[in-house]
Formats: structure tokens, C-alpha cells, sequence
């Protein structure tokens, strides 16, 4: 195979991924243009349709994507072994694509991230945010970041925040006239603020624990949203009550601008773990694994 092959095969692949002549492109530093000539000339090379275009989308076809899902494992082990090249110069290089939800952007990423670049100017990182759950391989991630009661048993998986707690919340104002809740069932008799999940589509379910019982309680009200800026707006103007993270809603219980009920059924569950699917990981990933680890005294 030819230099030139290699080059637009690894071309075809970012295209597939990211179903746009444009945002590949601009990813591989080319234009559409020239992006587009070497993909007709990759395709009547190998004699078969690899893209499915249209004046608005581009797809890969069954042939396409059979290709894709034989190139990326061998992509992804090329870009680890150029990686691992830095351990001879001894500075830390390449990119990290991690997947990731917005709690842990927010919390284990916004804080440490940005100086991790500027002490790291060889390594770059692209971060997907999303609810669903995904495959590292598949969707060609190094890492992810979720909840660790998430995370599959045959991953390596390293602690990045501590153990975390989703409380039931309402205002003063929701509550009067109204009686507390003792129980999960009691919360039939309130208006509950819903979450849509942004990749399945369902709806979050409020999951309580106490004495050994576990209640998955699917809550009904006037607001369902897959905005979590929006939830939590609607929930402290008095809309409604909300199923939310203790790190979000602390200082607000403690001032008295929120009420928080069901407490001894709310214990604390794992907190967010990195994951990654093998133990023989690139430099630069074990650079950012080293700087996200959480111990009960703080990052290190």
C-alpha cells in the first residue's frame, strides 16, 4: 500500500466519524474541497462507494462502515504508538478524546483542565458531553469519566472525584400549604421537576435506598426538560421539587433558600471514576490520569 493510501484512508475515517466534509476537514487541516477530490479518489481506487452524499449530510455506506470498524482499532493503535514515542524524549505528547457527562465537565474537569494544558502544551484534548453511555472503542475515545456504578468491571478505573449524594429539594415558598414528605410514595401528592435523558430519550428516575429497600420512583409534574440549567431554574423559583446533586444545591440548604426532605433515604453512591479499556495506556493519558486521580485528601 502507498503512503498516499494510508494518508486517506485515515482521511475516510475522520469523515465517517464525523459525518461532514467540513468539521473533518478542519480537523486534518485541509479544505472541503480537497477533502471531498481525495475521497472520490480513494473510492475509485478501491472500486467501491465508501460515502453516501447529500447536498446537507454525508454517511458512510455498509461498505463504508464495515471499513471504518476495521480502521479504527488500527488508527487508534498507530496514534498510541506514536504517543508512546514520548517516553524517549520525555515529555508527555498527543491527543486525549474523552466522553464525558456535564456534571463531571463541570466539577472534576473546568477546575484542573485548563492548567493541565498550560503545563502540558504537547498533549491536546477533545471532550464529547453527553448523557448517554458509550463505547470507548467504537466511538474512538481514549477515556471517559462517569459515575462509577456505571462503569463496566473489565475497564481500569481510577477514582476523580469523591462519593456523591442526589437530594429531593423544594423552596419555602413550594411548601406552604403543602405537607413534607416522609416517604418516596408521598411524592405522588407533589409536582415534580422531570429530566429527559439527552441519549436514550427516558426519563431520569429519583432512586432512594434505606434499610437494605430500593425504590426507583419515576415522579410526574409540569416540567420535563433535557436541560439541567433549566430544571434547576425552574426548581428554585418554586416550580416544583428537584432530584438534584448535594455538590449543587449544599450552600442553598444551609442558607435556608432551599428544603431539602426524604434525607435518610438519599446515602451517598460512588462519585465519578476515568475509565479506559486497557492497562497499557499512552503517555499522555497517564499524565492526565495521574493529574484527575482523587484521594480523600484531594487530588494530588
Amino acid at each position: 500500500m502507498k503512503r498516499g493510501d494510508l494518508d486517506d484512508l485515515a482521511a475516510f475515517a475522520a469523515v465517517a466519524r464525523a459525518r461532514s466534509f467540513t468539521r473533518a476537514a478542519a480537523e486534518l487541516g485541509l479544505s472541503p474541497s480537497a477533502l471531498s477530490h481525495a475521497m472520490r479518489s480513494l473510492e475509485a481506487r478501491l472500486g467501491v462507494r465508501l460515502l453516501a452524499r447529500t447536498t446537507r449530510s454525508v454517511a458512510p455506506t455498509a461498505a463504508g462502515e464495515r471499513l471504518l470498524s476495521s480502521l479504527d482499532p488500527a488508527l487508534q493503535e498507530v496514534a498510541r504508538g506514536l504517543s508512546a514515542l514520548a517516553d524517549w524524549r520525555g515529555i508527555p505528547s498527543g491527543a486525549i478524546r474523552l466522553t464525558t457527562f456535564g456534571y463531571a465537565a463541570r466539577t472534576v474537569l473546568a477546575p484542573i483542565l485548563p492548567q493541565f494544558l498550560r503545563e502540558h502544551p504537547d498533549i491536546s484534548v477533545e471532550v464529547i458531553v453527553e448523557d448517554r453511555l458509550v463505547d470507548l472503542v467504537a466511538g474512538g475515545f481514549d477515556a471517559g469519566i462517569r459515575l462509577g456504578e456505571t462503569v463496566d468491571l473489565d475497564m481500569v478505573a481510577v477514582p476523580v472525584g469523591p462519593a456523591l449524594r442526589t437530594l429531593v429539594v423544594g423552596t419555602p415558598g413550594y411548601f406552604e400549604g403543602r405537607s413534607l414528605p416522609a416517604a418516596p410514595a408521598d411524592l405522588e401528592n407533589h409536582n415534580c421537576i422531570n429530566y429527559r435523558l439527552l441519549g436514550g430519550g427516558g426519563l431520569l428516575p429519583w432512586e432512594f435506598e434505606r434499610d437494605g429497600r430500593e425504590i426507583r420512583f419515576r415522579p410526574t409534574g409540569q416540567l420535563i426538560a433535557n436541560d439541567e440549567v433549566l430544571s434547576a431554574a425552574a426548581v428554585r423559583a418554586g416550580a416544583g421539587l428537584g432530584y438534584m446533586l448535594e455538590h449543587d444545591v449544599a450552600e442553598e440548604i444551609a442558607n435556608g433558600q432551599l428544603i431539602q426532605v426524604l434525607d435518610t433515604w438519599c446515602p451517598p453512591f460512588p462519585g465519578c471514576y476515568l475509565y479506559y479499556p486497557s492497562r497499557q495506556i499512552t503517555p499522555a493519558l497517564r499524565v492526565l490520569v495521574d493529574t484527575l486521580r482523587w484521594t480523600p485528601t484531594g487530588i494530588p
